[in-house]
């Protein structure tokens, strides 16, 4: 964070100081509502939740470094008292944004959010220094706790924004106010709390209505290939920037193709040029998130040959996103277990039958290991029927099923695809899938692991690398 003095920071959040010898103290270090993360200079920020309260942890942080508590009650170490401490830690991050001389680029959607986040914050660090979002740190704590760890050098700052409901990215963007806008898409992502897309698009398209004018910079990146981000022109007086693969796209992808590993390639054609793209991530939905990053990175001043070669060196920075293992058996295992929904689900699967091509021609089969797509709603059987179905379409080799109800909705959704040998399984829980596995895994078998976050399906993939891990080719 750019230095303030205890004193200021205290103005800034309407708080009072309580056992501070010396109010002109700087904090100098990170702003951290992690224990862990304390060092010299730091500010702890103390929540209070369900399971711990930061509060108790007071004098341990003060002991590791911090020079005060950001607290909702005296503690009996330098602290600053306020009555709401996410408010004060959002008032925080509002002023510490205004002293910066950084430009802000904000970007929300359904689905690929972290991946793009991760892609942009590639290209343009690139050019010069970038600060942000860590993994999906994109709520109303994430995110100004991101925006707290810009410094006087940093000249991007990138951050995701998610919303489970209207109103709440209006909130982040009164938090941070960016300069560029980015909208990925709007999908079936936690529609079952939304109602429908149309409130989807709704609460998505807060982000644009909150960017400058054209006149004043402000730049809305949107998707033209979804009919309801493409909309979100009439909701801003920022200039609109247009991409996807539609020939009205101002940078669009030509010629889009997976290798023989299922990487996507294309040609990058932005305002200024042309450049071609291979990227190091696996599956063509990249292709669309790729875009968006170089739409962000040509409003930014980077050439078109600038932007395909970042693109190319780019890699996955997220944990269990895609994340593609070889073990020295030859089984390659793709760990994409941190979220699911119907979009992401279908991206997944194209790309484990794009890597499957190869892995056939040498005797290997492809295998999805799949659970429960969480907050559908109504829509849930229909989806998980449908992504059943799509696996025996994709030909994938064999679907494993886990779970409870939903998973037996996807094997449902195969078997009436087709499915009605060995093809496809229902197991009860992730050890059950483990132990599958490990019985019939052979040598070129790639396996897809996903399903949202809480059913933990990223533990079937940890077990399956330990089987061997000796000479693990991490890619």
């Amino acid at each position: 964070m750019i230095a303030l003095s205890l004193a200021e920071i205290a103005a800034v959040v309407g708080g009072q100081t309580h056992d501070i010898p010396d109010p002109s103290v700087l904090v100098t270090g990170e702003v951290v509502r992690d224990s862990r993360e304390v060092g010299p200079g730091s500010l702890f920020v103390a929540f209070a939740g369900e399971r711990v309260d930061g509060h108790d942890f007071a004098a341990q942080v003060v002991e590791q470094g911090a020079v005060a508590v950001l607290a909702s009650r005296p503690v009996g170490v330098p602290a600053i008292v306020v009555d709401d401490v996410q408010t004060a830690l959002g008032a925080l991050a509002r002023h510490v944004v205004r002293r910066l001389g950084a430009t802000l680029v904000a970007l929300t959607g359904s689905a690929g959010k972290t991946s793009t986040k991760d892609l942009i914050a590639q290209v343009l660090r690139t050019k010069a220094p970038t600060v942000f979002t860590p993994g999906s740190l994109n709520n109303e704590i994430g995110l100004p706790l991101t925006a707290l760890s810009a410094t006087e050098e940093t000249k991007f700052l990138v951050l995701e924004m998610g919303a489970r409901g209207i109103g709440h990215i209006r909130y982040l963007t009164d938090l941070t106010p960016p300069k560029i806008g980015l909208v990925l898409n709007v999908g079936t992502a936690h529609i079952g709390e939304f109602g429908g897309r149309e409130q989807i698009a709704q609460a998505k398209g807060e982000l644009v209505e909150a960017l400058p004018a054209a006149e004043d910079g402000g730049a809305a990146i949107l998707n033209a290939d979804d009919p309801l981000v493409r909309a979100m022109a009439s909701r801003t007086k920022a200039k609109v920037v247009l991409f996807g693969e539609s020939a009205e796209a101002d940078v669009r992808a030509e010629n889009v193709r997976l290798t023989d590993t299922g990487q996507p390639a294309f040609s990058l054609h932005t305002p200024s040029g042309a450049s071609d793209v291979t990227m190091r991530l696996y599956g063509e939905h990249h292709v669309s998130n790729a875009l968006a990053a170089a739409a962000v990175a040509h409003e930014l001043g980077m050439s078109a040959e600038e932007i395909a070669l970042a693109l190319s060196e780019a890699g996955s920075l997220s944990r269990w996103r895609m994340e593609v293992t070889e073990r020295p058996d030859g089984v390659t295992i793709v760990n994409d277990a941190y979220n699911a929904n119907p979009e992401s689900m279908r991206a997944a699967l194209r790309a484990l039958a794009a890597m499957g091509t190869a892995s056939q021609a040498k005797g290997g089969r492809t295998w999805a290991v799949l659970g429960k797509m969480a907050e559908l709603g109504d829509e849930a059987l229909a989806e998980h029927d449908a992504v059943g179905r799509l696996a025996v379409r994709l030909n994938v080799g064999k679907l494993v099923a886990v779970g409870g109800v939903e998973a037996s909705w996807l094997q449902l959704g195969a078997y009436n695809e087709g499915s009605w040998g060995e093809e496809s399984v229902h197991v009860s829980d992730a050890q059950a899938a483990v132990d599958l596995l490990r019985s019939e895994l052979r040598p070129g078998d790639v396996v897809l692991v996903k399903a949202s976050r809480s059913v933990g399906l990223e533990s079937v993939a940890q077990a399956l690398l330990e089987s061997g891990a000796e000479g693990v080719d991490a890619r």
